[in-house]
């Protein structure tokens, strides 16, 4: 690959004003294209890894670069251009009279002309299926809508890495299938995605690598099936494997592979089987 990885974390730590030791020593290489997951319990340190990218917060130790810049140097403005972060609570970015003005808020607050601006703000909103919804205030829509405006939001800044926390809070099982195969269709465009989820389905479904983390630390960083692999790992987070993958593990010894992600997969395991 060329260039710099889109994220270097290098040896980062973090202490809260109350002394909280959130993270220690932590280390992590994203390249550009990357759909990768972080996922670990709550306090694992997710979220705080997670808002050093855009310059949320900053280093007690260590460094953070995004594409070969030290956030250390650069504002958060700055780093508005290189990272969109979604928050898990859609009302802690919502803050406009309007849909369509939330939107355009950070493309605007970055000097892009009123043109530019009201395109990205109608493909933003297409891409998410709030259309309709452009002149209404954000807090009369339901959680899960709100939740489409943030994310809107961050869309509309095209920024080459997006984080999202908890991208499906406040929505229903197909729901949240769309949105990730939204977010997944922006990952097959070229913008490398980096989302923290408690689902592991969503995660076998679409992560290509996954980042455990437990008590401020990476306690392992891979492949979705190697980490998928390795349950002692996910159970010292207190996650486990999605309920398809500890099945095909358990059935391991009739021949079906135990890193089976999806519902799609076990069937194309089995139907062999069946005809025998």
């Amino acid at each position: 690959m060329s260039g710099p990885p889109v994220v270097e974390v290098l040896d980062l730590c973090y202490r809260y004003p109350n002394g909280l030791e959130a993270l220690r020593g932590v280390t992590l290489t994203i390249n550009a294209g990357e759909m990768v997951a972080l996922v670990g319990q709550n306090g694992a340190g997710k979220s705080t890894l997670a808002r050093h990218l855009n310059g949320l917060l900053r280093p007690t130790a260590g460094r953070v670069k995004i594409l070969g810049r030290d956030t250390a140097r650069l504002r958060v403005s700055d780093l508005a251009r290189y990272v969109g972060y979604v928050f898990q609570n859609p009302d802690h970015q919502i803050f406009r009279e309007t849909v369509a003005d939330e939107v355009a808020f950070g493309p605007a607050s970055l000097g892009y002309p009123p043109e530019e601006v009201a395109t990205r703000v109608h493909n933003a909103l297409r891409f998410v299926g709030l259309e309709e919804k452009s002149g209404v205030h954000p807090h009369e829509l339901s959680r899960g809508e709100r939740q489409r405006v943030a994310l809107a939001s961050v869309l509309a800044l095209q920024t080459p890495v997006i984080v999202l926390d908890e991208p499906t809070t406040g929505q229903d099982y197909r729901a949240s299938l769309e949105i990730m195969d939204r977010v997944g269709e922006l990952n097959r465009a070229g913008h490398t995605i980096i989302f923290i989820t408690h689902d592991m389905e969503l995660v076998a479904r679409y992560a290509s690598r996954v980042v455990v983390m437990a008590q401020g630390k990476v306690l392992a960083d891979g492949g979705t099936r190697e980490i998928f692999r390795l349950p002692e790992v996910l159970a010292a987070s207190s996650l486990a494997p999605p309920d398809i993958t500890c099945l095909a593990q358990e059935l391991a010894p009739f021949g079906i592979r135990g890193d089976i992600l999806t519902v799609e997969e076990m069937l194309d395991a089995l139907l062999p089987l069946w005809r025998r």
